[in-house]
């Protein structure tokens, strides 16, 4: 049966009886819950996961919240937490152990890449990057110490995919467990879960908020994973997101439906345009028609969103430069997914200092087309080509 999506935006785990039939829920902002008695305190003790205890395992407000998270992405259950890289952390930190493997795209988001490198390798958990675009670089890079298969698709930077399906069948068959950022998509665009992924993450600062307000993550799975992570990483660590915070991914997700048809609408439009610019060498887009993986794509994705990335057509760095600094209707800086339309010039990473040897050529610029019209949104892009 469809998702009746609608109804989980607006009414899925609202009680509203329980908070005086209001219809917006409540920010329960306590980090305490009380009982009338020892007996009922020692009774909510061992169902920290359901029942409030003390926010940093569960609250009310955040509660309501992982209820429509879960159904949006069709999983059992849900985690919030403060960000979108201690979800992926979470994810990663509870299927591994000193001496296992991971299996992991290349070029992923840069936390995750951190993660693997930097504080992973520290514990003796080794990892391999690999070309998605092949089932069989997954394959031949399987040990009997591998765990784990990390998956971003679409990268979040040049867009490519791996088949979720095909992969999520190799690594039932060696006992791995599947791991994936869904951001790019959202869970109106791409299911992950119903293609065989074991735990899907994104990070809820872009679309699932959508107003550039909060940071946050979240993790989807089966509700024997997520409580085993519950039970270890998440109360461990605290990664958590506060009551406030749920509630404006609340507020936002009320719109999200309508958000992402703008987006998505926008970027095909302002696309078109770029794809027949002379000053452009190339767009980057899973939809595009010169997409290599473009049936992948629409057999695996219902539809792109507003973010994407195009190859100038330029012989300077300083070029690439003018280009960004010459646009006024779009903001510079990282991130998408909220209200704003922007633009994450990589040329910026040459000779930042923090990140000395970047992977990705100087005339990539990475486009958010947001809520703006998108002939206003085509005219400042015109214009800062011709300023080239």
């Amino acid at each position: 049966m469809e998702k009746d999506i609608s109804f989980i935006l607006n009414h899925l785990g609202e009680d509203r009886e329980n908070y005086f039939n209001a219809v917006s829920p409540p920010i329960l902002q306590s980090s305490n819950f009380v009982f009338r008695d020892v007996e009922t305190m020692r009774a909510a003790m061992p169902n920290e996961f359901n029942r409030p205890f003390y926010t940093r395992g569960a609250n009310p407000t955040v509660t309501i919240l992982r209820k429509k998270l879960a159904a949006l992405e069709g999983s059992e259950e849900a985690l919030v937490f403060g960000s979108g890289v201690a979800a992926i952390s979470a994810a990663v930190l509870s299927c591994v152990k000193a001496g296992d493997h991971i299996i992991c795209v290349q070029h992923p988001y840069s936390w995750t890449t951190t993660l693997l490198e930097d504080l992973l390798a520290r514990f003796n958990v080794t990892h391999t990057f690999v070309d998605g675009t092949k089932l069989e670089n997954f394959a031949n890079a399987i040990t009997p110490a591998t765990k784990v298969i990390y998956l971003e698709s679409p990268n979040t930077m040049t867009f490519e995919l791996q088949d979720l399906e095909a992969v999520s069948a190799l690594a039932k068959k060696h006992n791995i467990t599947t791991i994936i950022d869904n951001s790019y998509s959202s869970p109106l665009h791409q299911n992950p879960i119903s293609l065989g992924v074991d735990i899907v993450v994104h990070s809820a600062s872009k679309y699932l908020n959508g107003h550039s307000d909060i940071v946050a993550g979240v993790l989807c799975s089966t509700t024997e994973r997520v409580k085993k992570i519950y039970s270890s990483e998440f109360l461990t660590l605290g990664g958590i997101i506060s009551p406030h915070d749920a509630w404006l991914m609340m507020r936002g997700l009320r719109t999200l439906q309508v958000r992402m048809q703008r987006t998505s609408e926008s970027a095909e439009k302002i696309i078109a345009f770029l794809e027949n610019h002379p000053l452009v060498e190339k767009v980057l887009y899973p939809f595009s028609k010169t997409n290599p993986q473009l049936a992948l794509a629409k057999k695996q994705m219902k539809r792109c969103g507003g973010l994407f990335s195009i190859l100038l057509k330029a012989d300077k760095i300083e070029q690439a430069e003018k280009f960004t600094n010459s646009l006024k209707r779009f903001l510079i800086a990282c991130s998408w997914g909220g209200h704003e339309s922007l633009v994450y010039p990589i040329c910026a990473l040459y000779g930042s200092g923090s990140n000395n040897k970047p992977h990705l050529p100087w005339n990539l610029v990475r486009i958010y087309i947001g809520l703006e019209e998108p002939d206003i949104l085509i005219e400042d892009l015109n214009n800062a080509l011709a300023s080239m």
